[in-house]
Formats: C-alpha cells, sequence, structure tokens
C-alpha cells in the first residue's frame, strides 16, 4: 500500500482510498481530498511535519499522521 507520505516533493499522486474512522476520515474528507482528487507534494517539513500540498487548486498543510491515512496510486 502506497501512501500519501511516501510521493516525494514535486510529484503528483491520486487518491485511490482513505483509511480510519469517523470523525478523523471526516475531516480529510472536508479538506476536499476523495477518491480519485489529485493531490500534488509541495514541500515538506525540515523534520518531516507537515506535509504541504495542493488539492483542488489551494495549499493544505498535513500531519504525518493524517498522509499515512491516504491511501495513494
Amino acid at each position: 500500500m502506497k501512501t500519501l507520505r511516501n510521493i516525494p516533493i514535486g510529484e503528483t499522486a491520486k487518491v485511490v482510498k482513505l483509511h480510519g474512522e469517523g470523525p478523523v476520515r471526516r475531516r480529510i474528507m472536508d479538506m476536499g481530498i476523495t477518491r480519485g482528487t489529485e493531490v500534488f507534494v509541495r514541500k515538506v517539513a525540515p523534520l518531516g511535519d507537515p506535509m504541504e500540498v495542493t488539492v483542488r487548486g489551494y495549499e493544505l498543510s498535513l500531519r504525518k499522521a493524517d498522509t499515512e491515512m491516504i491511501e495513494v496510486e
């Protein structure tokens, strides 16, 4: 399983599935990350947390724990 956490800077990935349950999964979906959405990795903080991505035309910062719940291809 390849997650958003494994995508290098400057690459684009397509969301396949969201893992997690309840409010955490809902929060990720409310930010615009749903199945089929393309996510571009803009930059990663020096210690790897957070990660800045572009989703649906806007920039979004995600924690490492959240990026590990997003399965991509």
